[in-house]
């Protein structure tokens, strides 16, 4: 395999991961910012106020976004990793 492919491949790779993340960290983000701005105001320091709401959007947006996730790595693999083992 020369190294042009290999860092091809490897930037496609990166770049899938990257695109397939951001919308569960963009959520984890935001709610944990409204959660923050919240208890900030209220003046409440309760550990489970920060960590059940962001964990229920983060498995909210995965639920939504699974099957984007799901068709762009398998996209991925056809098109680029399966033709390299083959040997195309």
């Amino acid at each position: 395999m020369e190294e042009v492919v290999f860092f091809d491949t490897l930037r496609d790779g990166l770049w899938i991961a990257l695109v397939i993340s951001a919308p569960i960290l963009v959520v984890a983000l935001v709610s944990g910012l409204v959660i923050g701005l919240f208890q900030a105001l209220t003046s409440i320091q309760e550990l489970t106020l920060t960590f059940v709401p962001k964990l229920g959007a983060i498995v909210a947006i995965y639920w939504l976004t699974m099957g984007f996730m799901s068709q762009m790595l398998v996209s991925f693999f056809q098109d680029s990793i399966v033709p390299l083992i083959i040997g195309g």
